[in-house]
């Protein structure tokens, strides 16, 4: 009898055992640990190089449209005829084009950089955003101030950082903001007045700049390597270039962009 209930109870733990499901290891157990991530080696400033050009337009120069203010009185008179010239596309007298951002893409590794405690600044003047393009890097301060006297309504509206949308007087102290995720680029606007419009480059690296009224840029300090520089224009999208710098080498790497 006692041999019964023995084989019994083994059979009970056999099927048991064999009905379990094996459970997947845990992320503490699926990897071994590989310790902290390796500091990224500091950029030697006397082997730095620099990467500049111009960014060209060729084809057909469009012609600004005319944007009247008449439902703001205060914009109106900031200009004469109480109009702007939109600024989607700024051609400059040398052929080149404004308000192209560019930036080092890739080829930097995994190297990381602190944000520069050196607050961009965008402002409100005129009833329109001034710069029209700027860069930042993330968790850098960006200071919104206006210089105008009357309302504005600052939007941006990020995919990858919250939104936000506020207002802001006359007289009224600069709003400061920051963007933690690396994104290209943010649109802004002005609810209050629909023809205000800025666009803001965040980027995780302090190798970018925006042309202006000469077309073009310059990137300095680069550790020798290989990169993609790439350039954007809000109409014309973005472009890539691969560059190869040596120690203290100074590239010169220009875009075009096509008006047809």
């Amino acid at each position: 009898m006692k041999h019964s209930v023995y084989a019994l109870l083994l059979v009970a733990a056999l099927a048991f055992a064999c009905g379990r499901k094996e459970e997947a290891p845990s992320s503490e157990t699926a990897a071994p640990a590989t310790g902290p991530a390796k500091p990224a080696a500091a950029i030697d400033a006397s082997t730095a190089a620099t990467v500049s050009g111009k960014v060209n337009f060729t084809g057909a120069k469009p012609a600004p449209k005319k944007i009247r203010m008449e439902q703001d009185k205060y914009c109106a008179a900031q200009h004469p005829g109480g109009s702007i010239e939109t600024e989607d596309v700024v051609v400059n007298d040398n052929g080149t084009l404004a308000n192209v951002f560019v930036w080092v893409e890739e080829g930097l590794g995994d190297r990381s950089f602190e944000a520069s405690t050196q607050p961009a600044t965008l402002d409100q003047k005129g009833c329109r955003y001034e710069p029209h393009v700027l860069g930042v890097m993330t968790g850098q301060p960006l200071d919104i101030v206006s210089s105008d006297n009357t309302n504005h309504n600052i939007h941006p509206m990020p995919k990858n950082n919250p939104e936000w949308n506020e207002v802001q007087g006359p007289g009224a102290p600069k709003k400061t903001k920051t963007f933690a995720r690396e994104e290209l680029l943010i649109p802004v606007k002005c609810n209050i007045h629909p023809w205000m419009k800025a666009y803001i480059g965040v980027v995780k690296n302090p190798f970018f700049a925006v042309t202006g009224k000469d077309g073009t840029f310059e990137i300095k300090g680069l550790p020798p390597g290989s990169y993609t520089v790439a350039a954007w224009h809000e109409k014309y999208n973005k472009m890539e270039q691969k560059v190869t710098v040596a120690a203290k080498e100074a590239k010169t790497v220009d875009f075009s962009f096509s008006g047809k």
